[in-house]
C-alpha cells in the first residue's frame, strides 16, 4: 500500500514539577506494514488522562513510566484501516492503546470492537470506557452504597467523578460533587442531578461547606483529588464510612507532596475503609458494568459530556489543561473523522 505519514508526539523530557510542552516533540514517521495477527488503525478519538501525568515520572508506580523517545501512551477509538487478522476487517472501530498518534499497528488481541452509533463513540472511552468502569468499580465494590447514604465526590466534574455522583442517584443516595467552578457545580446539580455542588475554589471554608451540605456526615467518599479537599471532606466522615480512592490530581504536579491530616487516626476512630485501585486489576467486572452502564446511558438515567479539541497538535494542550480544570466531562482530542 502507498506510504502513510504517521504524526506522533514522543516523550522527550520528564517533567520537574508541572509538564509543560516542552516535554513532548512532534515528529513525523512511515507507517509500517502490519504483520501476521496485526492490525492497523487510524486513530479517531484520543484519550488523554491525569494519570498519565505519572507515568511520565521515572519512579515506580502501578505501571511501567512511558519511556523518553518513545510515543506517550494514551486509550484511543480508531478504524482499522489494514488487517492481517482473521477476527478484524478493514473499517472495524476499536478501542485501541495507539497513543498519541495518528496511526498505530496493534496486535488484534489487544483491541475491542465497539458496536456503537457514530454519536456514541466518544463515549467509549468515557461513560462506557476506563471511566466509566472505574467509577462503576470504585464506587460499588468499594464504596458500597445503601439508599439513603450520602456520597461525596470530588473531582465531580470530570470523566469519573460525574458518573459516580450519577451512579451514587440510581442508587437512592444523596450525593454532593466537589469541583473547581460555579459552571462546573451548576452542571452537577442544574443537569446531572447531584444534590449539592461545591466549588472548592471559592469556598471560604470547605470543611464547613462539606459539613453543611451533608447534615448526616458522609458515608462514602470517592477520592479523585486529595491534599486539602480530601482532609475537608473526611472531618465529616461517619462511623463505618468508606473510601475509595481513585486519584490523587491535587498532588501530580508536586516534587514534594504538601503535608495533610495524617488519616490511620481517623480510621481508627470512626471504623473506616480507605482502599486505593487501580481498574484495571478487576477486569473481571468489566462485562457486568458495561451492561449496567450502557443501559443507563441508553435509558437516559445516565448523562455523559465530552470536552474535545480538534487536532493531534493540540494534544499537549489538551492533556495540560486537566490540570487547569479546563475540561468538563471527559476530554478527547478528536484527531479524525468517523
Amino acid at each position: 500500500m502507498e506510504k502513510i505519514i504517521n504524526r506522533q508526539w514522543v516523550l522527550t523530557s520528564r517533567p520537574h514539577g508541572a509538564a509543560t510542552k516542552e516535554n513532548f516533540e512532534l515528529r513525523e514517521v512511515p507507517v509500517a506494514e502490519p504483520r501476521d495477527g496485526e492490525v492497523l488503525i487510524k486513530t479517531i478519538y484520543l484519550s488523554v488522562d491525569p494519570y498519565m501525568r505519572g507515568r511520565m515520572n521515572a519512579g515506580h508506580s502501578y505501571a511501567e513510566p512511558a519511556q523518553t523517545g518513545e510515543v506517550m501512551l494514551g486509550r484511543a477509538v480508531g478504524k482499522i484501516v489494514q488487517s492481517n487478522s482473521e477476527g478484524f476487517e478493514k473499517g472495524d472501530v476499536v478501542v485501541c492503546g495507539n497513543g498519541w498518534q495518528t496511526y498505530a499497528i496493534a496486535k488484534a488481541e489487544s483491541l475491542r470492537k465497539l458496536d456503537l452509533p457514530p454519536e456514541l463513540l466518544p463515549a467509549a472511552l468515557g461513560v462506557l470506557g476506563m471511566p466509566g468502569l472505574t467509577a462503576w468499580y470504585g464506587l460499588l465494590e468499594i464504596g458500597k452504597p445503601k439508599s439513603g447514604e450520602t456520597v461525596v465526590v470530588s473531582g465531580a466534574a470530570g470523566a469519573v467523578g460525574s458518573v459516580v455522583g450519577q451512579i451514587a442517584k440510581i442508587h437512592g443516595c444523596r450525593t454532593v460533587g466537589i469541583a473547581g467552578t460555579d459552571e462546573k457545580v451548576r452542571w452537577l446539580t442544574e443537569e446531572l442531578g447531584f444534590d449539592a455542588g461545591l466549588n472548592y475554589r471559592t469556598s471560604p471554608d470547605l470543611g464547613a461547606g462539606v459539613a453543611a451540605a451533608c447534615p448526616d456526615g458522609v458515608d462514602v467518599y470517592f477520592d479523585n483529588v486529595g491534599g486539602e479537599v480530601s482532609a475537608s471532606v473526611l472531618r465529616s466522615l461517619n462511623t463505618f464510612g468508606r473510601i475509595a480512592v481513585c486519584g490523587q490530581i491535587s498532588t501530580y504536579d508536586l516534587d514534594t507532596p504538601e503535608p495533610t491530616e495524617a488519616i490511620l487516626p481517623l480510621l481508627l476512630t470512626r471504623r473506616a475503609l480507605a482502599r486505593g485501585f487501580i481498574v484495571g486489576d478487576h477486569a473481571e467486572h468489566f462485562a457486568k458494568a458495561l451492561g449496567e452502564l450502557r443501559g443507563w446511558v441508553e435509558g437516559g438515567r445516565l448523562k455523559h459530556r465530552e470536552t474535545i479539541i480538534d487536532g493531534i497538535e493540540h494534544a499537549p494542550e489538551a492533556f495540560l489543561g486537566l490540570f487547569r480544570g479546563d475540561n468538563i466531562g471527559k476530554q478527547l482530542v478528536r484527531v479524525a473523522e468517523v
